[in-house]
């Protein structure tokens, strides 16, 4: 009856870790999503086509190639491979520095932001694939258990994204706000239309469209993720996300 209950202990003690193995790998490839959403395209297409659409090289006084010249040279500097926010370009009528000093300020507070976030999604998943290295140490049915860490992970997550979704979809100037308030220390974020060109050049519409572009990335990340959790289990002879296949030899009855 002890080692029942020993068993027992043990099977929960393992879920758990299990679940919180795929939580961190599930945060790691939301924060590669976004990697992926914002320099994907090496061209920057998306941007391009999200400045036609918005319109933005009439309030700035720009042209296209010399928009996405500013693109370049500001996602150079958010990856790290710039070290001052400063170009000259023709802008509102004169050859002048795009950014001024607010935006040089905000963007760097943006880069720290960025560049600590892909450092967190290589330590979550060095750490995720560390506790379940750990799992299959101790002899845990690791096979058996992703599945339903995976289907745990998928529901808090449809509950979460369902709460998101709708919020932004009610009122998304208002959860913009909330964000920026919660990861910045200032309100440099806060930008004037008539004195600011970095906020003509980046509409509210453009971050609701990237937003939309990082949730499909993401969608398509926790889709192989699945097929991974399902190879594993169906490679261990279990049928996926079900109950244990035990295969019989033809001989046997």
């Amino acid at each position: 009856m002890e080692k029942g209950q020993d068993n027992k202990v043990q099977g929960k003690i393992h879920l758990f870790f299990a679940v919180l193995a795929m939580f961190l790998l599930v945060v790691s490839l939301l924060l590669t999503s976004v990697q992926i959403a914002v320099y994907g395209d090496a061209k920057y297409r998306f941007y391009e086509k999200e400045y036609v659409k918005y319109n933005v090289t009439e309030p700035l006084g720009m042209e296209l190639s010399d928009v996405m010249a500013v693109t370049d040279y500001m996602m150079e500097y958010l990856i790290g491979r710039k070290d001052k926010l400063s170009i000259e370009t023709d802008v509102d009528g004169r050859r002048q520095d795009f950014f001024n000093e607010q935006d040089r300020i905000h963007m760097e507070d943006v880069r720290k932001l960025f560049l600590g976030g892909l450092k967190l999604r290589t330590a979550l998943f060095f750490a995720s694939l560390l506790l379940i290295g750990m799992l299959a140490v101790k002899k845990a049915d690791v096979p058996r258990l992703l599945p339903v860490a995976y289907k745990t992970a998928m529901a808090v997550l449809a509950a979460a994204f369902a709460f998101l979704g709708i919020s932004f979809y009610i009122d998304f100037t208002k959860c913009f706000t909330i964000f920026h308030e919660i990861f910045f220390t200032n309100d440099l974020w806060i930008f004037d239309e008539t004195t600011d060109y970095m906020i003509r050049m980046l509409p509210e519409g453009f971050f609701s469209d990237m937003a939309i572009r990082i949730a499909a990335v993401f969608a398509v990340s926790l889709a192989l993720l699945g097929g991974a959790v399902w190879l594993v289990r169906t490679a261990a002879g279990r049928r996926p996300f079900g109950g244990i296949v035990r295969l019989r030899s033809k001989n046997q009855r």
